[in-house]
């Protein structure tokens, strides 16, 4: 069985003690690639520097709407830089977060526009970050994000750009069952993190959605699968996600890790 974790953040330094172990269980688990995001141009420096050290890691490069205060003149300057690795294979992790509210909403919509800009100009697919305020499964987060999305992808198709086949995903999707439909019909996929082991409103919103678009992701070292819940994630727990897919999607684990592994290199178009 192939499994791949498409949303990692093995660069955290409460992987520091133990990154190697992490690595050999993820492997005896199955999974064969594992995507390490960006939060800030620092973060993405080290994802970078990480999955160089690993053939299995590779990495995006983004600032986090929750870190847009970091985001500098140059930020662009340097990620455009850092793209220039081939273990580089999406921008990410960019989108908006109206639940923290740690930067003004219209901060956020424009260095997303940015990173966005950049990501066209390089053929990178993008990994969206979207979360509403309190939670919600709807609200304005979703539909600003929504905008800018539709606006970049109609952009994209307008030009011919090859991109516009395969924008990118929406990473562990909290959101409504239209705003997923309206994002792949734009042509995203859906992150599926480890609360769909344990949330029945997960489940559901899984269950009706295309197993052709659908990501397997840990968020690894947060959003623990059942039964690991209040401890440290890691790459290996997927197996668990792909579980849950598999029942929902009344499927075999293998066919489940299977197609999410084909969406993955679809999208980020791995080397071998």
């Amino acid at each position: 069985m192939t499994l791949t974790d498409t949303h990692c953040h093995l660069d955290s330094h409460k992987f520091d003690p133990d990154r190697d172990a992490v690595l050999e269980r993820a492997v005896r688990a199955g999974v064969e690639r594992i995507l390490m995001p960006g939060l800030t141009l620092t973060s993405s420096r080290a994802a970078v520097k990480l999955a160089g050290s690993h053939p299995m890691l590779f990495a995006a490069v983004g600032v986090h709407p929750t870190d847009v205060g970091t985001f500098q003149t140059d930020t662009l300057a340097g990620l455009r830089q850092l793209a220039d690795s081939p273990k580089v294979v999406a921008i990410g992790e960019i989108g908006l977060d109206y639940y923290w509210d740690a930067a003004p909403h219209d901060l956020q919509q424009g260095v997303l526009r940015e990173q966005l800009g950049l990501a066209a100009e390089l053929g990178l697919p993008v990994v969206i970050h979207m979360r509403e305020k309190g939670d919600a499964p709807d609200g304005a987060c979703a539909s600003d994000l929504l905008k800018i999305l539709e606006e970049w992808v109609a952009g994209l198709r307008s030009r011919g750009e090859a991109l516009a086949e395969r924008p990118g995903v929406l990473h562990s999707f909290s959101g409504s069952l239209e705003t997923a439909r309206r994002a792949i019909r734009l042509g995203f996929c859906i992150g599926v993190t480890g609360p769909v082991t344990y949330r029945k409103d997960r489940q559901e919103l899984i269950a009706a959605l295309p197993l052709e678009r659908l990501f397997i992701e840990t968020d690894a070292p947060f959003l623990s699968p059942a039964p690991h819940r209040g401890r440290r994630n890691e790459p290996a727990f997927v197996a668990l996600i792909a579980d849950k897919i598999a029942l929902l999607h009344a499927c075999r684990q293998e066919q489940a890790a299977a197609i999410t592994t084909a969406n993955a290199q679809r999208l980020f178009c791995w080397m071998n």
